[in-house]
């Protein structure tokens, strides 16, 4: 492979896994954060599996750079960019089971504080609604007569 061609397939591969890598953290912050509460929680748990993932697909994008395939300067950067893909969708798919998993365990984690300390009011609970119409009524009927004075 010639230069060229080497700096095409890793400019392009660096700028997939880092779109990939942006989407991975902004949807996982979100989805961290409605599960904990804590915004800060979740979008630190967010940076750091981002960041696992950036550097093992820039790994694997770094030595895929290196194997010999095809038999044209063209062929052989469209395979290794098929590759990347295709190993870039399996990070994904790890990294969303990752994210996953770190929700579950904050979920059970705040299960758990919600047994523990039964008094307080669970975080999503809202008032329940009134079940009769608490607005004043204007009433034209006397008072009964045990009432009147």
């Amino acid at each position: 492979m010639d230069t060229n061609s080497y700096i095409a397939f890793l400019v392009v591969g660096v700028i997939l896994v880092a779109i990939d890598g942006q989407i991975i953290y902004r949807s996982g912050r979100r989805y961290l954060e409605r599960s904990h509460g804590d915004s800060g929680a979740g979008t630190s748990m967010a940076r750091l599996v981002t960041v696992l993932f950036h550097l093992v697909v820039l790994g694997l994008l770094m030595l895929i750079s290196t194997v010999d395939v095809g038999d044209s300067q063209t062929e052989g950067v469209i395979l290794r960019l098929g590759i990347v893909l295709l190993l870039l969708a399996a990070a994904h798919g790890v990294t969303m089971a990752i994210l996953a998993r770190i929700k579950e365990s904050q979920v059970q984690e705040q299960l758990a504080e919600e047994m523990a300390h039964p008094q307080q009011p669970l975080r999503h609970e809202q008032a329940p609604e009134p079940s009769i119409d608490t607005a004043p009524t204007t009433t034209t009927n006397p008072p009964p007569p045990y009432l009147s004075p």
